[in-house]
């Protein structure tokens, strides 16, 4: 698997150098130079197989060159021990749920996946490494699990402060060991800035193996196609063309979808669904690229005014804003509509959705409504509700609301974090030190 810079296509590295590097030195994003197609086998039989048969095949197709069969097999099957169930919740209109695994949100699968093939190498090559990451939220945690007391590795989470619900600043600033967090005086572009700074930095490069865990990195991108897949596989048999909506901050979780498009999964359409930071939504509308400042919502984890990951969806489809265009559409919602399509989801259906939910729900019935095509739909989950339970409960008027115990055990713990300026000179000397 040979990866490229997306600022400049001459500027490669294979996968294990993309893995640890996270950011070609020219500050752009490595994209694979070819995309290879699963087998037709695959697809007509995908719906027998389990989420890591499904996880097996896809990381084979696109990693069998780098990694034995064997180790594949190992990596995954360390990764994943939890699933992607798709729930019906309306006529033709489905939420894949994706937060099953253990801080109970979709990073999991990229979190745990990475550290799972980050050890496979650094046990190959007795390095060690310091994972740097940014968080809006959900990031963090999945992070903090994924790599808790992973050997020859040390994580370091850039969060901003008063931004992140109280349940997820629990989980990753309670943690310990070699997970440490910094609750900085900003947005999350501004950690976002941070992190990109610190790679591009001779004297934090010469004095670290630096790594990132953000979706920036490809080893979080790949196993996040994996769902896509699974998804298709539970609604293969109702025989109608699937869409899905997808929660749209980072993009980390569009361009994967995109990247289980291009491997051959079958998906009439995508739809990105964002909130009130409608860079990208406005981008599908008019072709203009415009990024801004983010603005906050209770839809936290899309606080986005500036994607990492625009490039990447753009490059999937040649930096051709026509083709984009036709493949995937744009809408976003206030927090307004969020809260009464979290309050009217759960009064018809008895179903309660986070606000990152909320919004993708919108997202697809609005595209549903529009084509009048005769669809399966799929909306992303991306988060427990429980861990936006500020949100929750003042959408459904109630305080009532339950929680489960792996997030209520949380909230009696001790958050241990470290204060951060948004001045990259400060962060350095932090690291330094």
């Amino acid at each position: 698997m040979i990866l490229y810079s997306t600022k400049n296509t001459q500027l490669k590295a294979n996968l294990e150098e993309a893995v640890f590097r996270s950011l070609p030195s020219d500050n752009g994003l490595y994209m694979p130079e070819y995309v290879p197609k699963v087998s037709t086998q695959f697809l007509e039989g995908i719906e027998h197989l389990s989420f890591n048969e499904i996880a097996f095949e896809v990381s084979k197709t696109l990693l069998n060159d780098d990694i034995s069969k064997a180790d594949i097999q190992m990596i995954v099957d360390r990764a994943f021990d939890f699933d992607a169930p798709v729930v019906a919740i309306e006529d033709k209109i489905h939420c894949l749920e994706l937060f099953h695994g253990p801080s109970m949100a979709f990073k999991d699968f990229g979190a745990r996946f990475m550290a799972s093939l980050m050890s496979y190498f650094l046990v190959r090559s007795q390095k060690e490494i310091r994972i740097l990451v940014a968080t809006s939220g959900d990031t963090g945690g999945a992070v903090a699990q994924g790599f808790h007391n992973v050997p020859g590795i040390s994580v370091t989470i850039l969060y901003p402060s008063g931004k992140v619900s109280d349940i997820q600043e629990k989980q990753l600033t309670t943690l310990g060991g070699n997970v440490t967090a910094l609750e900085v005086d900003g947005t999350f572009d501004d950690c976002q800035a941070l992190v990109k700074q610190a790679f591009l930095d001779a004297k934090l490069t010469q004095k670290y193996n630096l790594a990132s865990a953000n979706s920036i990195n490809i080893s979080r991108l790949i196993p996040q196609s994996f769902y896509y897949f699974r998804a298709y596989a539970q609604v293969k048999h109702l025989g109608l063309p699937v869409v899905f909506s997808v929660p749209s901050g980072n993009l980390g979780n569009l361009s994967a979808g995109i990247l289980a498009y291009k491997m051959g999964l079958p998906v009439e359409h995508f739809v990105a669904t964002t909130n009130r930071n409608n860079v990208v939504p406005n981008y599908l509308e008019n072709g203009v690229y415009n990024p801004v400042p983010s603005v906050e919502t209770v839809s936290n984890a899309m606080d986005v005014g500036n994607p990492s990951n625009f490039v990447r969806l753009t490059r999937f489809f040649g930096d051709e804003w026509e083709q984009v265009k036709e493949v995937v559409s744009g809408f976003w919602f206030n927090d307004e509509q969020t809260k009464a399509a979290m309050r009217d989801v759960y009064e018809r259906e008895g179903y309660l959705m986070c606000p990152h939910t909320a919004v993708a729900y919108l997202g697809l019935k609005e595209y549903m409504n529009l084509t009048k095509k005769d669809l399966t739909g799929i909306f992303l989950s991306t988060a427990h509700y429980a861990k936006f339970l500020n949100v929750v409960e003042e959408a459904l008027g109630t305080a009532d609301v339950e929680i489960p115990a792996r997030l209520s055990e949380l909230l009696n713990k001790t958050k241990v974090a470290t204060p951060m300026s948004t001045r990259f000179e400060d962060f350095k000397d932090y690291l330094l030190s």
